[in-house]
């Protein structure tokens, strides 16, 4: 038995990685979870949040936009509404995006509060992430 694990992330806008990891951690709507090689089968929803997975001495970290995973003994599949590296994060983007979320916010009657709410996390994962390079 091997002691890796593929890790696949998909979007609707293609495949984001694909690697042999040693460990994957992420946010599930239950619960954050981690999972090694042999790890029991299970299917998940995921929240907005981070993903991390082990590569021998080196994390790495992936914002997710929510969706599913699927795990294996031999691979955990992430299919996600959207997702990007830490590094691929344009920061300024984000800052820009959290601003305003913010600003909607304050206008609470006129908006969809629960959309500007995920705006505002997305925005602010996004931010803590990219900060973490």
């Amino acid at each position: 038995m091997t002691n890796k694990l593929l890790l696949e992330i998909v979007t609707p806008y293609g495949q984001v990685l694909s690697e042999e990891v040693d460990e994957v951690s992420a946010s599930g709507t239950e619960g954050d979870f981690g999972v090694l090689a042999g790890h029991v089968p299970f299917i998940t929803t995921l929240k907005i949040g981070v993903l991390s997975y082990k590569k021998g001495n080196e994390t790495v970290y992936v914002f997710v936009n929510s969706g599913y995973a699927e795990v294996t003994g031999e691979k955990v599949i992430i299919l996600a509404d959207s997702a990007e590296k830490a590094e691929d994060i344009d920061i300024e983007r984000a800052k820009a995006s959290l601003k305003r979320a913010e600003e909607r916010l304050k206008k609470a009657e006129e908006i969809d509060f629960a959309r500007a709410t995920a705006s505002l996390e997305r925005a602010t994962i996004r931010i803590q992430l990219a900060q973490r390079r």
